[in-house]
């Protein structure tokens, strides 16, 4: 039997993405929530909580856009055309934000809340661009043969807007339950006291575009909601909804490791229903996986080099946090 290599890349750009989610997304977040967070010194421990990793972290958003740009050129173009303008937001974030992540250690004190106000709005701006690139992807593209055909507005629409909010909570979520892991006394006492909050918008966000998504295309709900389908999808949001139950559950009794490990099982089952709505299509509505994969040789050729270079980033990953886990404390610092 063959190996399919489209499905195989496309695999690798799910694999990077997720890993980027999860790990950029706990990064992210901690800008997210740091405006509930008065103290100086306790900003310096959330900071000081990503600041090992957080360059590594974001290894995987330049994995996946290059993979995605060797395999499915078709699908790039369409989606660096119709998504210009958020997709250079998100990046000019990235940049702000990363500059402001050096800056905010060495600088004088009476600019250290400029670049507080810096990582916190360029955390926000690129987790709502990338919920609104999320959102316009499911909504679809205008294509007319192999040529993007819509506007540049096009994904200003109330659904990709509304995904962004969403994708706002849900980072938040994760920047939350990973500072439970490594922060402790008052901080932590002030984290546990507004993730149920950030939860409960979350259930709201997840409920809204649960229902929203299948109003979108019709090809998607007839995906959800047409038999035997309806049963064997089913677990995805009732094992939502028990996670949900559980995180709630286990932030009452104030623990400090599973909260985090159940977010990011609901991020998990969160994307794995945005990948049973779209596959196999990489450009909704029509444009498959293989109708946008680069020709076989230059699949093949490029997993070589694949193969290579994903151990050696998992390794260094793995390293890097294994090196700085435990707890952070006031004072400590890793620059």
């Amino acid at each position: 039997m063959e190996l399919d290599l489209s499905v195989v890349w496309f695999g690798i750009i799910i694999f990077a993405t997720l890993m980027y989610i999860f790990m950029d997304g706990f990064d992210l977040g901690i800008g997210i929530v740091m405006p509930f967070v008065q103290s100086s010194s306790q900003k310096d421990v959330m900071v000081n909580s990503v600041a090992p990793v957080w360059d590594g972290n974001e290894t995987w958003i330049v994995l996946g856009g290059a993979a995605l740009f060797g395999a499915f050129p078709l699908a790039y173009s369409i989606i660096l055309e119709a998504l210009t303008i958020p997709l250079t937001l998100m990046l000019v974030a990235l940049i702000f934000r990363g500059v402001a992540f050096e800056f905010r250690f060495k600088a004088l004190p009476s600019h250290l809340k400029f670049w507080d106000r810096a990582f916190m709005v360029g955390s926000i701006i690129t987790t709502y661009c990338q919920g609104v690139v999320v959102g316009a992807v499911v909504q679809g593209f205008t294509v007319e043969g192999c040529v993007f055909a819509g506007g540049q507005l096009d994904w200003l629409t109330p659904f990709p807007l509304f995904c962004g909010f969403g994708l706002l909570a849900a980072y938040a979520l994760l920047g939350s339950t990973w500072l439970l892991t490594k922060t402790e006394g008052e901080l932590q006492q002030t984290i546990f006291t507004f993730v149920p909050n950030i939860l409960s918008l979350l259930i709201v966000a997840i409920i809204v575009v649960s229902v929203w998504t299948p109003l979108t295309s019709v090809s998607i709900a007839e995906r959800w909601f047409t038999l035997p389908n309806l049963f064997l999808l089913a677990p995805v949001p009732l094992l939502t909804a028990v996670l949900c139950w559980k995180t709630f559950d286990s932030v009452k009794k104030q623990k400090e490791t599973s909260p985090f490990l159940m977010a990011l099982m609901i991020f998990f089952l969160g994307f794995a229903g945005l990948g049973i709505s779209l596959w196999p299509n990489i450009i909704p509505p029509n444009i498959s996986i293989w109708q946008a994969a680069a020709p076989k040789e230059s699949l093949s050729f490029m997993l070589y080099g694949a193969l290579i270079i994903l151990p050696v980033i998992l390794a260094y990953t793995f390293w890097s946090y294994y090196v700085f886990a435990g707890k952070v404390k006031e004072g400590e610092a890793y620059h």
